[in-house]
């Protein structure tokens, strides 16, 4: 099963709607193997956003993604990053379904309630970056035939 890294952002602490996000990816069906509450730093966040340091608009986004505490998940489940990025929805919360996270709590393009992988070589090099490998479980919760068919899993 694919692990990816989901960060519930300070859009999303703020505003007091961290649970209802975890709980939409609990309904789904997706395992959350890993959860911690951490204040994000400068350079945690340079790291992370490497490909956006030079960019006029980083400082902006830096002192957003520091603005609150954050939650950092590691979640699995089958083909678990495109699953998580479905329910996320596109970057712009204007632009993003209804039914999606984005498009059901987000108005913006900068606080838009979270982030989630885009591939599962960043997944991986993602959790390396948020988690220590005993901050990660392996467990099977006692419904997974109820989740998945016999040769899913």
């Amino acid at each position: 099963m694919e692990e990816t890294l989901v960060i519930l952002k300070p859009s999303a602490i703020g505003r007091g709607i961290a649970g209802e996000i975890i709980t939409r990816f609990e309904r789904k069906g997706l395992i959350i193997a890993g959860m911690k509450m951490i204040q994000l730093n400068d350079a945690l966040l340079d790291e992370h956003y490497a490909h956006l340091v030079d960019r006029p608009f980083f400082p902006r986004i830096k002192a957003s993604m520091m603005s609150t505490p954050v939650v950092v998940m590691c979640v699995r489940g089958k083909d678990a990053v495109q699953v998580v990025r479905n329910m996320t929805g596109v970057t712009n919360g204007r632009n993003a379904n209804p039914g999606t996270i984005r498009g059901d709590y987000s108005m913006s393009g900068q606080e838009n309630i979270v982030h989630a992988s885009d591939s599962v070589e960043n997944g991986k090099i993602e959790l390396a970056r948020f988690f220590k490998p005993e901050e990660i479980f392996d467990y099977t919760p006692s419904g997974i035939n109820y989740l998945y068919a016999s040769d899913e899993v």
